[in-house]
């Protein structure tokens, strides 16, 4: 779990312990974390929140279906989650991984709810995929993505109004967005087909409700959708990126030094594309990272210390600032 040439990480600790744990985000006051979890007696994943210590977890979903990507408002009140259970309360299939490495657009509505789970509304409605959805740093809107209008797009939705508003407009998919701290940008990852091939095949795969995520680079815009600029172009899986308070660097993950592989790194760049490091160095999975709002923490996920195979789970370290 601890490694010498991991000089950023200090004093890391394992928060959860078996089975498949992920996407972990911080409330505010980093004080919660609210994560995804298959652990039984769950078939598919759940929505849980926990203290940032790893004590007190607490199911939050109503499991049933399968859920995703839960993220708390600012105030710590309220969390948005998305779930099949609409639908189905049995989880969907696996995807159909004789089409490859694929990820599976599951039927999933967005909701929110109490902290404590309770007191849940639908934000989205129909088949659409609707998910990867996070809060602005204020709380009144919420920036997910949807292939509602038939491609993968990023949107947002003004919750006074329930206004959805489109933000990308290229075919392809956009998605896995957050807001920078000071919410004027979003910071995503994006795969946008270039010629007649790439492009049949995308199409191909979205009329399956599947999207292939092996190639994708880091993107930014301003909070409205305007002035969007790739980050990264580094070849390989390039996914969730995450604004390191201050606003002037994003951490994420990436495979692009073993792009056929699952050795997934935590990196640093500058938002201008210079000044690539990278932070975590074990053999397999480091995903997800996300700081506290002090910038003194960060959380993320990982394949590190696991007593089986496959086996990811939470993790939480102090940062240093080093000199490289």
């Amino acid at each position: 779990m601890f490694r010498a040439n991991e000089p950023n990480l200090r004093n890391i600790r394992q928060l959860t312990f078996g089975g498949e744990n992920a996407e972990a985000y911080f409330s505010a006051d980093g004080r919660r974390i609210i994560f995804q979890s298959t652990r039984p007696p769950f078939d598919a994943d759940q929505m849980f929140t926990m203290n940032a210590d790893g004590s007190h977890v607490n199911l939050v979903s109503t499991g049933k279906g399968r859920c995703t990507c839960g993220f708390f408002s600012p105030d710590g009140k309220k969390i948005i989650y998305s779930s099949t259970d609409w639908k189905d309360p049995k989880p969907p299939p696996p995807a159909d991984r004789s089409q490859g490495y694929v990820w599976p657009l599951h039927p999933y509505r967005l909701f929110m709810a109490n902290a404590d789970g309770s007191n849940r509304e639908a934000l989205s409605d129909g088949d659409a995929y609707c998910a990867e959805a996070s809060f602005s740093p204020d709380g009144k809107k919420i920036l997910l993505t949807s292939n509602r209008d038939g491609d993968l797009d990023l949107w947002e939705i003004e919750l006074r109004t329930k206004k959805w508003t489109k933000l990308t407009d290229q075919q392809g998919y956009d998605g896995g967005a957050f807001y920078s701290w000071d919410g004027k940008k979003i910071v995503y990852r994006a795969y946008h087909p270039r010629n007649p091939t790439e492009i049949e095949e995308y199409k191909s795969l979205l009329a399956k409700n599947l999207v292939r995520p092996s190639q994708m680079e880091l993107w930014i815009m301003d909070s409205d959708g305007r002035n969007r600029r790739q980050i990264t172009q580094l070849g390989g899986a390039n996914f969730a990126p995450f604004m390191r308070p201050g606003n002037r660097q994003i951490i994420f993950s990436s495979n692009h030094t073993n792009p056929r592989g699952r050795e997934f790194d935590l990196f640093m760049i500058n938002v201008d594309g210079s000044g690539l490091s990278q932070v975590t160095t074990t053999p397999d999975f480091d995903g997800f990272p996300m700081f506290s709002k002090n910038g003194r923490k960060l959380l993320f996920s990982s394949n590190r210390n696991a007593k089986t195979p496959g086996e990811t789970n939470v993790f939480i370290a102090d940062w240093v600032d080093v000199k490289r």
